[in-house]
């Protein structure tokens, strides 16, 4: 079966005054019906340009300069805006990390959704937009929907509010959803909560699910793939379970190790050493090199191309980890 977003090869440059940022500078991924791929790295690493790029949320003096972004066999590159701003809320939808960027301060929570069912589809009526909207919040765990579409943004907590942007997302049964770090400002109870609607969801409506987060800890209970990205490029690949079970880049190594739950109670965190590196300025081998207690001489004269390994991860490294 076709995935339904194929991105291959994808380049999101910014041509500033200093020069030309290469924030997203060969991507390449896919994501089925109904799978959860995680994107994961550190701030700065490129991962919500990738999710922009692909929902033509990109502007000046940022712009796609090459590869393609496929869905469900449409290359958006090539469309018009006015096509991509149809597939906005409708196809593909996007949960962004303050609910606020969704939420309108000033509309109840009925007026929001029914709009935005309404706007994308003028044939539904009143009525059963008004229930559609209903059953999203549901859907979500939000108890009483009646009354809480009557409510105002104010009147929700920090975790129902961002439950009330996931039901938004989902009000058009969206092929794709992008979430964007959509729990990094929930406690652990709520973001926890938030994780498993979000699986039953993709589970039950077979929504492909893109979830970009620094957090390795998180996309490790929630997603099938993850992607591992650093400085605009993603450096690993692969299944959970590999990817998890016996990390081979450097990079995705240490971030592992610094996740409280792989150390030891009463040991120092592992830390990676050193700084990214400037996007304006790479260097001409690989970008992880100044910081990577593996480094060879090699590493620093080019970067490395991808390599497809025997247990379905690709990765790009001269001197991968040893799993013992």
């Amino acid at each position: 079966m076709a995935p339904i977003l194929d991105v291959r090869n994808l380049q999101t440059h910014f041509f500033t005054k200093s020069g030309v940022l290469k924030a997203v500078d060969g991507v390449s991924f896919q994501i089925g019906a109904g799978e959860i791929v995680g994107l994961v790295g550190e701030s700065g690493s490129g991962k919500s340009i990738t999710g922009f790029s692909i929902l033509g949320l990109v502007d000046a003096p940022g712009r796609i300069v090459g590869g393609e972004i496929l869905f469900k066999g449409n290359d958006l590159t090539k469309l018009p805006a006015t096509d991509i701003q149809k597939m906005r809320g409708s196809r593909i939808a996007m949960i962004f990390q303050d609910p606020m960027m969704t939420l309108n301060p000033v509309l109840r929570i009925e007026t929001q959704m029914t709009e935005a069912i309404q706007t994308h589809d003028s044939s539904v009526s009143k009525d059963e937009a008004r229930r559609r909207s209903r059953d999203a919040l549901g859907m979500v765990g939000i108890s009483s929907p009646d009354e809480r579409m009557r409510a105002y943004p104010h009147q929700f907590s920090g975790g129902m509010r961002q439950r009330v942007s996931i039901a938004i997302a989902m009000l058009n049964r969206p092929d794709l959803i992008i979430a964007d770090e959509p729990t990094t400002a929930l406690d652990v109870t709520i973001q926890g909560q938030v994780i498993h609607e979000m699986q039953q969801l993709c589970r039950k409506t077979k929504t492909a699910l893109l979830w970009i987060t620094h957090d390795l800890a998180v996309v490790a209970g929630i997603s099938s793939r993850i992607c591992v990205m650093y400085a605009g490029r993603i450096v690993e690949q692969g299944p959970n379970d590999v990817l998890i079970g016996s990390p081979m880049h450097p990079y995705t190594n240490g971030l592992l190790g610094s996740v409280p739950s792989q150390n030891l109670r009463g040991q120092p965190l592992q830390q990676i050493e050193g700084i990214v590196p400037s996007l304006l300025n790479l260097p001409p081998g690989c970008a992880f090199e100044n910081r990577c207690g593996r480094a060879l001489a090699q590493c620093k004269q080019s970067a490395p191309e991808e390599t497809v390994m025997d247990d379905q991860r690709i990765l790009r490294c001269f001197n991968k980890v040893e799993q013992s």
